[in-house]
């Protein structure tokens, strides 16, 4: 009470609790305004102070007034600043292009057809510019981001993009995807495809329990929850709008974060994916060339080498084709000394043995292909390495049937230049879902650059419920001697009771008609259409053929909104069988949501040499979604400001039986 008090006092002493300011930013090719927040005793002493940098929501520019009138959000920072050592600096996120308006006020560059300003790089000019001019503490353990909605977002995607420089980040009611990377090569970014970004961070998320995109954060929480190797926190709040509530609090989690020395490390080992083709994070820089729009996704890097893999989507998709990339060490290696250099195929093949030799200042340099390589350097300083566990299944989960005896694809890969002897696995989990039928082996010897397949050695069966897939995990130990690791892959188990679709159509360069739900809007309720599109590539005749692409539609008798009755969704398609490949995702807008997230659903190709009348057991996913709208929910009261938007998926088993040629 002591303090909200002095806060008070001094707040009503200034003139202005903040600072308007422009700097020059060669990004936008112009000046660009921040607002500033400084301690009430900045003018008067010589200490340095920490930052954190507030990103704001959608249509709202750098002054934070646009909602509430500077009522709210201001005053509330300007009195945490007043009473704490801390500095705050309000990012402007305006593209001119862009506000149109106030529902057609979109900041920070995020869209699908953008990419003309790279905000990323934006942002770390005005970290400069900030350091340079105010008494900061320049290090990533004392400078942090924290956001509103479109600005939560910014905060979670610049502070996974940026670790070295952000040490700690927040978000209130984030947005739940966006697009990322340059123009022509931009990608879908959801936060909660990309958690292993923040592995040597704090994050916080922050949720009122009726904002309306609460299925979203929800999502986002789980996947930062699920991590153990994150430092992630948790609040909900009991309010009805989609605000930036709890921001004391939440400030109060940055001040602990500057006052955490661990956050000051540099690690030994890190874990990091980016959509650009060119970037450094950690001292390693990554340029590629060639191929499409996608991901780089780096996995346990460190000076004894690293896992590097390219999807064109995340988390799942295929590799990018026809890309390379030029990998730079942090010098870490002796200078003029060779190493040797184990570059393998994370699929089936040979690793390719080389000699590389450090610069004079102590880096190494290599290129590799984008189809998923285990990359070891051995050497002098270089640690010894562990076995290896390679991807088991889609880095979202491995896929599997629920009450049937199933063999998990375990394979053992030795990174080291001499052979690996006496490897022992073993296997373990803490979800009940999961009976471990074998839970251990051992290797008598894996030869250099060798992998030994015990998919026939490691079984398990798993229970699960109605409904949707549900999520299991399943711990791996790995020693071939003291000390040994661990390592871990997630499973997906798909529901029980699963049955064909009541009718299925497949596009395969065909046009058809379906009637499609429309929500109403934030008032509930909503109506069929009629919608005629044209999909897939082959000869139009409704079966699956070798060499042709298609899409899958199924009819529903009963989506999650009451209105949604007999309409047709198309589908995501998901199969264990190397006939089929899913080829491309089409990503559209989910009608009168509001919220950026796209619904994803599939584009599958045939091989061309499947043979005519196969069958091919396929699970089909798709998603229906409904305004859940309660006139009468209050809180408090205050009434329920905008009606929640849910979704909720449908899961089919079918067979898809092949045409002939």
């Amino acid at each position: 009470m002591f303090a909200t008090l002095t806060g008070l006092l001094l707040l009503s002493s200034l003139a202005a609790p903040f600072q308007d300011r422009t700097f020059h930013s060669k990004v936008f090719g112009q000046d660009r305004h921040y607002r500033l927040f400084l301690p009430s005793d900045y003018s008067t002493s010589t200490q340095r102070y920490p930052v954190i940098y507030y990103f704001h929501g959608h249509s709202d520019r750098y002054t934070l007034e646009r909602y509430d009138e500077g009522k709210d959000t201001v005053p509330k920072i300007a009195r945490f600043v007043a009473t704490h050592p801390v500095i705050v600096v309000s990012v402007d996120g305006y593209i001119a292009e862009d506000y149109t308006g106030f529902y057609g006020g979109s900041p920070w560059d995020v869209r699908e057809t953008g990419g003309k300003y790279d905000v990323g790089e934006h942002f770390k000019e005005l970290v400069s510019h900030i350091d340079s001019t105010l008494r900061t503490i320049p290090d990533r353990r004392h400078r942090a981001t924290s956001g509103l909605s479109m600005g939560g977002y910014m905060s979670l995607y610049v502070s996974a993009r940026f670790p070295e420089l952000i040490g700690s980040a927040s978000s209130f009611n984030a947005g739940p995807e966006f697009y990322a990377g340059e123009s022509g090569r931009r990608v879908l970014y959801r936060p909660k495809d990309h958690v292993l970004n923040h592995s040597r961070s704090m994050i916080r998320l922050i949720r009122a329990s009726g904002d309306f995109i609460s299925q979203y954060h929800e999502e986002t929480r789980m996947a930062y929850a699920r991590e153990h190797r994150v430092l992630f926190e948790y609040r909900q709040d009991d309010y009805h709008r989609h605000w930036a509530t709890s921001i004391a609090e939440t400030f109060d989690f940055h001040l602990r974060a500057f006052s955490t020395p661990a956050l000051s490390n540099i690690p030994d080992e890190f874990h990091y994916s980016n959509a650009h083709q060119r970037f450094s994070i950690w001292g390693w820089d990554f340029a590629g060339s060639g191929g499409g729009p996608g991901y780089t996704i780096l996995r346990n890097v460190s000076q004894s080498g690293l896992r590097i893999e390219t999807r064109r989507w995340a988390p799942d998709g295929p590799p990018v084709t026809g890309k390379t990339i030029d990998i730079t060490t942090p010098p870490v290696y002796r200078p003029g000394v060779a190493y040797t250099l184990l570059d393998a195929p994370i699929s089936p093949g040979q690793a390719k043995r080389s000699t590389i030799t450090a610069d004079a200042t102590g880096r190494v340099k290599f290129t590799v292909s984008s189809d998923g390589r285990q990359v070891s350097i051995t050497g002098p300083g270089a640690a010894t390495q562990q076995p290896v566990l390679l991807p088991v299944g889609n880095p979202d989960g491995l896929r599997v049937p629920p009450g049937v005896e199933v063999s998990l694809p375990i394979v053992i890969y030795n990174p080291r230049t001499e052979p690996m002897n006496d490897v022992s696995i073993s296997l373990d989990s803490d979800y009940p879902t999961v009976e471990l039928l074998a839970k251990s082996a051992e290797i008598k010897e894996i030869p250099s650059g060798g992998r030994v397949d015990l998919t026939a050695r490691f079984k398990a069966r798993f229970t699960a419920a109605a409904g949707d897939y549900r999520p299991a995990r399943i711990k791996v130990g790995l020693s071939a001697g003291w000390p040994g690791t661990s390592d871990q892959f997630d499973v997906l188990i798909a529901p029980d009771g699963t049955a064909p679709p009541v009718e299925m159509v497949i596009l395969d360069g065909r046009t058809h008609t379906f009637s499609v739900f429309r929500q109403k809007g934030n008032q509930g309720g909503g109506a069929p259409r009629q919608r005629t599109v044209t999909e897939g590539k082959g000869n139009g005749n409704g079966l699956l053929e070798p060499g042709e692409e298609a899409t899958i539609w199924v009819r529903i008798p009963q989506g999650l909104d009451p209105f949604d009755k007999y309409n047709w969704r198309r589908v995501r398609v998901f199969s264990e069988s190397p006939l089929i490949a899913e080829s491309d995702r089409i990503e559209e807008e989910k009608e009168r949501e509001f919220t950026g997230a796209k619904d994803l659903t599939s584009v599958i190709r045939l091989s061309p040499t499947a043979p005519a009348g196969a069958e091919i057991p396929v699970m089909l996913r798709t998603e229906t979604w409904s305004f859940d709208f309660t006139p009468d929910v209050r809180y408090g009261v205050e009434p329920l400001y905008q009606a929640i938007q849910l979704h909720h998926g449908h899961v089919f088993k079918t067979t898809l039986k092949t045409g002939a040629r």
